[in-house]
C-alpha cells in the first residue's frame, strides 16, 4: 500500500520529477544529478577539494529551499559534487536515504543532514552555543510545553506577536501547529544542533517545572482581567478576545492541559460557581481539584478554550461541543471539548482521548482467560447481536473498540455509528451522528444496510427505531455490536422489552450480554497485604474462613500514584450467553432474577464474584468492589 503524504510548507520543489513525501523523508531517492539547474555554477559553489566554504553562513537560504539534498549539501560545502554522485550510484542497489549513504561514507554528519533538511524547508539554522537569553523570552513558554515539544524560545516580537523557536530538526513541524493553537502565536522555527537545544531547556527550564499557584497568583494580580468578572452585564467581543489572547491566560491553560496530559486523567472540568472557579482532573475514575483561580479569571480561561476548540466566543447562552487536536511528546491527543451555561457562567469539561494512553487490545482490557474465550466465541459469529452494558464511563467503548480492532480486516467491511467517534481506526467505515442534522443512530443504521456491510457497531442503542433495525440487521446476516445502560447483563433483556422491542425478535437474534464495570487497581509501588476489619468483610458478604490461606491487599499512599494508593484501572465483566433454554425463558416472559440465576447455573460469573476474584488476586481493594458492584440475590 503506498504510504499517505501530505505536503508541507517550504517542503517540495515545484520539479515534476520530485515525488511528494513527508518532511521528514526529504533525503530519500535524491536521484538527480547535483549540477542540474546550476544557474550559478562556479560563482558560490565550495572547493571541489576541500568539501569545506568558507562563506557558507553568506548563502541565502531562498536559494536553497525546495532543492535536493544532494545539491544544498554542495552549496552548503558539505561534500562534493563526485561525493554525491558516489553516493547515488551506492543508492541505485542499497535504496537507502541519500543522506544516511552519505553519513555512512564518512562524508556529512548528522547535524550536517538536519541543517541541509533545514535549508531545504526554508528554515535557519542557528549556532547557540553560549548564548544567554533574557528571563522574558523564557516565561513566554511555559517550561511544560517546552519540555513536551523539545523547542526553546529565542526571540518574542510582541507587536506582532511573533515567537522564534529553536527545533531540534525540520521535521518537528507538528510541533509549530500546536505552539499557534495552544498559545496563539505566529511561530517562526529555526533549527539548532539537538545538543544545544536539549542544553538550552534543561538550563532554563530544568526540574523547577512552572508552579501553577505562582502563575495563578501572577494572573490574581492583573487588573485588567479582572474587570472582566462573569457577571449578567454584556462585554465587549473585543475585550474579550483580548482577554482570550493574554499570554498569561495561554500559560495558565497550557500548563492545565499538559499536567493533565501528563497525569492520564480522563477529563479537565473547569467549573464556575457564584463564588469561585474550581478546576478537577477526573484520574482513574475519580475527580481531584487543583489550585482553584480566581473567580474573574473563569470567562478569560473559557474563552480561550472555546478560541482553541473554535466555537462562538460571543455565544454564552446555548451549549456547544468542539474539537482540539494535538501533538504531545510525539502522540496524537483529542480534545472533546463541551461547553455548557449555567447559572454563574459557562462549565466546560475537557474529555482527553489519549491514544498512547488506550491499548485497543482485548488481551489488555482485564477479561479472565474463561472471559475472553467467551467474549471472542461472541464476536466472531456470523450474525446476532451482541450488546456491551454499564453506566457511563464503565469503559464498554473501549471493549468494543478493542473488539472491532480485532475483527478489522480486509475481508470483512465493518461501519460504525458513534457519538462522537472517539477513535480513527483505519479499516472502517466511521459516521459521527448528528441529530442536529437528522443524522441519527437510526438513520446511521439505515443507511449502513445499504453498503453491503458484514460487521456493525451502534455507539448506543436509545430508542425502539435504532433496536429495531439493528434487529433486521441481525436478521439479515449482519454481526451487530451495540451498548445499553443497564446495571448487569441480564436486565439487558428487560431493557430491550420497555424500549418496546417484542420478545420473539430478542430471542431470534440475541447472542450474549457482557455487563462491565471499572475498578482501580493497587498501586504496585506501595503495595502491602492487611488483615479486612469484620466491616469489610460483612460488606463483601465473607468470613475469616473464606479467606484461609488468601492475602488481601491495598495501597498504602506514595508519590507514585498522588497518594491515593491506586494506579490504573481495570474491567470486571459479567458475561451472559444465550441458548435454546434461556430464549425459551425470554419468551415465557420470565423476570430478571430468574434469568440471572439460569445464567449462573450455566457458569456467569457476576460482577461481584468477579470482583472477588480481583481482590484475591491482588489486583484491587475491598472498598473499590463494594463501591462498584452489588450483592446478587
Amino acid at each position: 500500500m503506498a504510504k499517505k503524504t501530505e505536503k508541507k510548507p517550504g517542503s517540495m520543489t515545484d520539479d515534476p520529477n520530485q515525488d511528494e513525501v513527508d518532511i521528514s523523508d526529504l533525503q530519500l531517492n535524491d536521484d538527480v544529478n547535483p549540477d542540474e539547474d546550476d544557474d550559478d555554477n562556479q560563482s558560490d559553489s565550495p572547493d571541489q577539494n576541500s568539501g569545506e566554504s568558507s562563506d557558507e553562513q553568506t548563502i541565502d537560504i531562498k536559494q536553497l529551499q525546495g532543492r535536493r539534498i544532494g545539491r544544498i549539501l554542495v552549496k552548503l560545502g558539505k561534500v562534493t559534487r563526485e561525493q554525491v554522485q558516489e553516493g547515488l550510484q551506492m543508492q541505485e542497489s542499497r535504496r537507502l536515504p541519500i543522506g544516511q549513504i552519505l553519513v555512512e561514507l564518512g562524508y556529512v554528519t548528522d547535524e550536517d543532514i538536519n541543517q541541509a533538511l533545514a535549508a531545504q524547508a526554508g528554515m535557519e539554522t542557528l549556532d547557540l552555543e553560549s548564548r544567554d537569553f533574557p528571563e522574558e523570552i523564557i516565561h513566554v513558554l511555559p517550561a511544560e510545553t517546552a519540555q513536551a515539544y523539545q523547542v526553546f524560545p529565542i526571540n518574542y516580537e510582541e507587536e506582532t506577536n511573533t515567537l522564534t523557536v529553536a527545533l531540534k530538526s525540520a521535521d518537528n513541524f507538528r510541533a509549530i501547529d500546536d505552539l499557534r493553537m495552544l498559545m496563539g502565536y505566529t511561530v517562526k522555527p529555526v533549527i539548532a544542533e539537538a545538543r544545544q537545544v536539549e542544553n538550552l531547556i534543561n538550563r532554563y527550564y530544568g526540574d523547577s517545572e512552572e508552579s501553577l499557584s505562582d502563575l495563578i497568583g501572577e494572573l490574581a494580580s492583573d487588573t485588567k482581567l479582572e474587570e472582566l468578572d462573569d457577571g449578567n452585564e454584556s462585554i465587549d467581543l473585543q475585550e474579550l478576545l483580548e482577554a482570550a489572547e493574554d499570554n498569561k491566560v495561554k500559560r495558565l491553560l497550557n500548563l492545565v492541559l499538559m499536567q493533565g496530559i501528563k497525569d492520564k486523567a480522563s477529563d479537565i472540568h473547569l467549573e464556575p460557581f457564584e463564588t469561585e472557579f474550581k478546576m478537577r482532573y477526573r484520574i482513574d475514575g475519580v475527580l481531584y481539584e487543583m489550585v482553584p483561580p480566581p473567580k474573574h479569571l473563569a470567562l478569560p480561561i473559557v474563552s480561550r478554550v472555546k478560541v482553541m476548540a473554535e466555537l462562538d466566543i460571543a455565544e454564552r447562552r446555548m451549549p456547544q461541543d468542539g474539537r482540539i487536536e494535538l501533538t504531545v511528546n510525539g502522540n496524537p491527543v483529542d480534545l472533546r471539548v463541551a461547553v455548557l451555561p449555567t447559572l454563574f457562567g459557562e462549565s466546560v469539561v475537557m474529555r482527553i482521548l489519549d491514544r498512547s494512553a488506550v491499548s485497543l487490545d482485548l488481551d489488555r482490557v482485564g477479561m479472565r482467560t474463561d472471559e475472553l474465550d467467551s467474549f471472542r466465541q461472541l464476536i466472531h459469529k456470523p450474525n446476532g447481536v451482541v450488546i456491551v452494558t454499564g453506566p457511563t464511563g464503565s469503559g464498554k467503548t473501549t471493549t468494543l473498540y478493542s473488539a472491532l480492532n480485532e475483527l478489522n480486516s480486509v475481508e470483512d467491511k465493518i461501519c460504525t455509528a458513534e457519538d462522537p467517534v472517539e477513535f480513527d481506526i483505519d479499516g472502517l467505515i466511521q459516521v459521527g451522528v448528528n441529530p442536529a442534522v437528522g443524522l441519527t443512530f437510526a438513520a446511521a443504521l439505515r443507511s449502513f444496510l445499504r453498503q453491503d456491510p458484514d460487521i456493525i457497531f451502534v455507539g448506543e442503542t436509545r430508542d425502539l427505531e435504532t433496536a429495531r433495525i439493528a434487529v433486521q440487521a441481525a436478521l439479515t446476516g449482519h454481526l451487530v455490536l451495540t451498548t445499553l445502560h443497564t446495571n448487569d447483563a441480564p436486565s439487558s433483556v428487560a431493557r430491550l422489552l420497555d424500549l418496546g422491542l417484542e420478545s420473539f425478535l430478542i430471542t431470534a437474534t440475541m447472542e450474549g450480554v457482557i455487563a462491565q464495570r471499572l475498578v482501580r487497581t493497587v498501586c504496585p509501588r506501595c503495595k502491602e497485604s492487611y488483615e479486612p476489619s469484620e466491616a469489610e468483610l460483612f460488606e463483601l458478604q465473607l468470613t475469616r474462613e473464606d479467606l484461609q490461606g488468601r492475602e488481601i491487599f491495598r495501597g498504602r499512599g506514595c508519590d507514585y500514584c498522588n497518594k491515593s494508593g491506586y494506579k490504573g484501572r481495570t474491567g470486571l465483566f459479567e458475561i451472559m450467553v444465550l441458548d435454546d433454554e434461556m430464549r425459551e425463558m425470554i419468551m415465557q416472559s420470565a423476570s430478571t432474577t430468574v434469568l440471572r440465576n439460569e445464567a449462573r447455573k450455566r457458569g456467569m460469573r457476576t460482577l461481584r464474584e468477579s470482583g472477588l476474584l480481583s481482590i484475591f488476586d491482588g489486583r484491587t481493594s475491598i472498598s473499590e468492589v463494594v463501591a462498584e458492584t452489588i450483592v446478587e440475590v
